[in-house]
């Protein structure tokens, strides 16, 4: 039988919330872990919440009894984000997903956080808008709130910390409160909304969020370009920004993301290094804007330039993309993925890459290169065994020496995973003990008793 460590908390919201609390061993297990190789922990209980008063609700009981609450979306967080270290109660939002909702006029909507991007575009596609944030899961947007996401369209329309307006959010002590309005612009106050984007939930649980939108474009052109070495590919995609061309999306894979790919998607891409990018706009703009990108990619080595504008195909191009993880763990047996997401200056994109791929090289190290590269963020696809340790040894120190390089650059150690459990010591490294240590006390100015995600992103240290 379970031994439950925090009996009287789960008494307390069993009496409050009925069957909406699961001590379920297969639901908890689910609970107990993200797709990252991070070692599983299984909460105590798992509440599935189903409205804001069954989030305070929960925050309230769990407050008074101390025990730790961890927001839980789809689970597809890479930084063991949503993984409940601590035990206590995972906080399952998954029911929370409707689109409360939509302004054509404004060009905006408001949405439960257990909405999931692919959900709200299907959504959105019958008013000819879209949500353009795009980070490769079916992600829950709360979640993408909480890691601040990005992914593959940020280099036209920005990542989570540009596109949403405003939050609900409640409290550790069970209060809700609205961090803005709908205005585009505001000057009043603290920027409460931007506080919380990012947060991973260790702030309050975020339980409505009003968004950006965007209009459908006319035209959705697609086009793949392959490159003799990947320092030629980011150099063309470098003067390709610096002129101000407007591409969507530049996603680079390189030769042994791209053979995973093939393997995995069934696709028949040449296996080197690729160039995967996207056009909106109207018939005479992506046109002109498909002729300029094509012309500075060829004065960089590019060939084999191929367009398309078919819905299917382009689509079956941008799965592949995003498969691109799955496609690599699927070279390892009981493989788990191990994340790497580091990002720099553009200007300093090819050197970091270059000295990257130098030390996958001399360490014998299987680690295909993937990245958004128009934003400077690249992540190196690793695949680890969980329960081999000197694997997982071997990998960290690569893993460490990836971002010392950023950081030496003038980058950051995530540019869109978060830092979870994964990137504890490296936050500190690249903001300092002074940064951090502001970041502890707004911590525990709003959440005194510790209880939300308890031992992400700040480290413990900072508490004493």
């Amino acid at each position: 039988m379970t031994v439950i460590a925090h009996s009287s908390a789960v008494d307390e919201l069993k009496l409050a919330l009925g069957d909406k609390v699961s001590v379920n061993d297969t639901i908890r297990e689910h609970h107990s872990k993200d797709e990252s190789f991070h070692t599983p922990t299984m909460p105590d209980a798992v509440v599935f919440a189903t409205c804001t008063s069954d989030v305070a609700t929960t925050l309230k009981i769990c407050n008074k009894h101390r025990v730790p609450v961890v927001p839980f979306g789809a689970g597809t967080s890479l930084e063991g984000n949503c993984n409940p270290i601590r035990g206590g109660v995972s906080l399952d939002l998954s029911q929370m997903d409707k689109v409360l909702r939509v302004s054509g006029e404004d060009l905006d909507c408001t949405l439960q956080p257990g909405v999931r991007r692919k959900q709200l575009n299907d959504f959105l596609s019958s008013y000819g808008l879209f949500f353009p944030v795009d980070p490769g899961a079916d992600a829950t947007l709360g979640g993408m709130a909480s890691t601040g996401a990005s992914g593959t369209t940020t280099v036209k329309y920005g990542a989570m910390k540009q596109l949403v307006l405003s939050l609900t959010v409640v409290t550790p002590n069970g209060d809700v409160i609205t961090t803005s309005r709908r205005a585009r612009k505001t000057s009043a106050g603290y920027d409460l909304t931007h506080l919380f984007i990012g947060s991973e939930g260790t702030l309050g649980v975020i339980t409505e969020l009003t968004l950006r939108l965007f209009g459908v474009p006319e035209v959705i052109a697609a086009a793949t370009m392959q490159f003799p070495t990947v320092r030629e590919a980011v150099d063309g995609v470098i003067e390709v920004i610096q002129f101000g061309i407007g591409v969507a999306r530049i996603e680079l894979l390189d030769s042994d993301a791209v053979m995973a790919v093939n393997k995995y998607s069934q696709t028949s891409l040449p296996e080197k290094t690729l160039l995967l990018l996207e056009f909106h706009g109207s018939s005479d703009s992506t046109a002109i804007d498909i002729a300029a990108t094509r012309e500075v990619l060829e004065r960089h080595g590019g060939e084999g330039f191929v367009q398309t504008s078919d819905e299917a195909e382009r689509r079956k191009l941008w799965q592949a993309r995003h498969d691109t993880a799955l496609a690599c763990r699927a070279l390892k047996r009981n493989g788990r993925i191990f994340a790497t997401d580091v990002c720099v200056p553009i200007s300093r994109l090819s050197d970091c890459i270059e000295q990257t791929q130098h030390d996958l090289a001399e360490s014998k190290i299987f680690g295909p290169i993937i990245g958004h590269v128009g934003d400077g963020n690249f992540h190196v696809v690793l695949t680890a065994d969980p329960d081999d340790n000197a694997e997982v040894e071997y990998l960290e120190a690569f893993h460490t020496r990836l971002v010392e390089r950023a950081l030496s650059m003038e980058g950051t150690c995530t540019g869109e995973h978060g830092i979870g459990v994964g990137k504890i010591d490296y936050l500190v490294n690249e903001l300092g003990h002074g940064a951090v240590g502001m970041m502890a006390s707004i911590k525990t100015a709003l959440d005194p008793n510790g209880i939300m995600n308890p031992g992400k992103i700040i480290a413990d240290s900072f508490y004493v």
